[in-house]
């Protein structure tokens, strides 16, 4: 009943373009209306409960902000050529890249993704189609998820990544999300009456995590072949060291499923000219490492089907050599007290607990991986193990037990159970 007076208002304002229609086309553009006032409704539903605000940090509530603020004035964001889903470089008013946007639908498996690569690949290889270990369409979270992880342990590797909500011409939408759109500014347009209750006219709001962009960066693999060539001075290279076992923590603990060479990186600039010396001294940072695209972890279970997906730095030097005394104290004290390390678990059910697919289920057996990965990481910083040695012991799952405790102070005897996962994939590399 609430829909009629709408609907007649709004059927109206989509017939009124017409002179001299037949009845079967007025029936059909009226069972069309109704059809696409349907889902204008339910979108208006559900656009009411997004909101990018950020209370506890709102320096980034301004940069989104801005962005927002760009593609009202026309800015759109840029769709990046590589990879393999839908991804967008999000601009300031000025044209200034602030970020990289990856939304959900638009992921490699996602029912919007613009590039065909993963649609050939299910259309021609089903049996290998997907990862085994992963839940769908969870890119986004995972995105966010690795840079909570990161700024929980203090790592500082990760650029800041929340999940916000954005729209824009130049994102991939369907035929019906567009004919919404239209038929929106239409009826603004013709009968301002029901324009005016619409929540939003434009495109629908696509939910992603939104990466700040990081200036002065270049990939790894260019960076480790030039140091092979031009070795770094001794305090330099612990720096390098350094930065490179906070990139192993947060892989290793989030199990990330999707590090390679070419999607982590590195900047380090030589003073003055490209034939300057190499510095002897630096009170600060000298160089650093960004750990990006981190849309393929937080698994469900260990990779036990085709493919291991292994951590491809584990083949780099700097892996041969036992974790510092730095890193250690960084953050072996946090992931050693099982109540820090439920506390997390905690922060990451807030944030997944709002996908729509969420399921509870799932995200314990997410987690049961998780602190996994933790008890196994604690026990070779405690034992003075090397990252090699370290993605070499076996795998762990730690299930929250069903009958232990469920206050606030936990330990892993009382609460949890450990078990092996013994189970390997058939191509394996350790």
């Amino acid at each position: 009943c609430t829909l009629a007076p709408r609907y007649i208002l709004f059927t109206a304002a989509y017939l009124m373009q017409y002179n001299n229609i037949m009845l079967f086309k007025f029936l059909a553009h009226s069972a069309f209306c109704l059809v696409l006032l349907i889902f204008i409704v339910i979108e208006e539903r559900f656009l009411r409960r997004l909101s990018n605000h950020f209370p506890d940090d709102p320096e980034f509530e301004e940069i989104i902000q801005r962005a927002e603020q760009a593609i009202e004035n026309g800015v759109f964001p840029e769709r990046i050529s590589q990879g393999s889903s839908g991804s967008y470089f999000v601009k300031d008013p000025k044209g200034k890249i602030i970020g990289v946007f990856k939304p959900k639908s638009e992921e490699p498996y996602g029912h919007l993704n613009p590039k065909w690569t993963k649609y050939f690949h299910k259309l021609c290889c089903p049996c290998c189609f997907g990862r085994g270990c992963l839940v769908p369409n969870q890119g986004y979270l995972s995105e966010a998820a690795a840079s909570l992880v990161d700024s929980k342990l203090g790592l500082g590797v990760v650029p800041k990544t929340k999940v916000v909500f954005l729209s824009s011409e130049t994102f991939h939408y369907n035929a019906i999300d567009r004919a919404k759109s239209r038929g929106k500014k239409y009826a603004l347009e013709k009968v301002p009456k029901v324009g005016r209750r619409f929540h939003r006219v434009g495109l629908p709001l696509k939910a992603g995590s939104f990466q700040l962009f990081v200036e002065g960066y270049r990939e790894a693999d260019y960076w480790l072949r030039r140091f092979e060539a031009e070795p770094l001075p001794e305090n330099i290279r612990k720096q390098l060291q350094s930065q490179f076992e906070r990139l192993v923590v947060l892989d290793y603990i989030i199990r990330n499923t999707d590090r390679g060479n070419d999607n982590w990186l590195i900047k380090y600039e030589k003073p003055g000219d490209g034939d300057a010396e190499w510095p002897e001294n630096c009170s600060d940072s000298c160089i650093k490492i960004a750990a990006i695209d981190n849309g393929l972890a937080v698994p469900f279970k260990h990779p036990d089907e085709w493919r291991a997906y292994p951590f491809h730095w584990a083949w780099l030097p700097q892996a041969k050599v036992a974790f510092s005394q730095e890193t250690r104290d960084l953050v072996l004290a946090r992931i050693s007290d099982m109540n820090f390390v439920q506390d997390l678990c905690e922060d990451l059910y807030e944030m997944f607990k709002t996908d729509k697919g969420f399921d509870r289920t799932m995200f314990e057996r997410q987690m049961s991986v998780m602190r996994g990965q933790v008890l196994n990481l604690t026990q070779a910083l405690k034992d003075g193990k090397s990252p090699i040695q370290l993605v070499q012991m076996p795998r762990v799952v730690v299930e929250r037990s069903a009958t232990g405790s469920q206050g606030r102070v936990v330990t892993l005897g009382s609460a949890f159970t450990q078990t092996f996962h013994c189970k390997r994939p058939f191509f394996t590399s350790w």
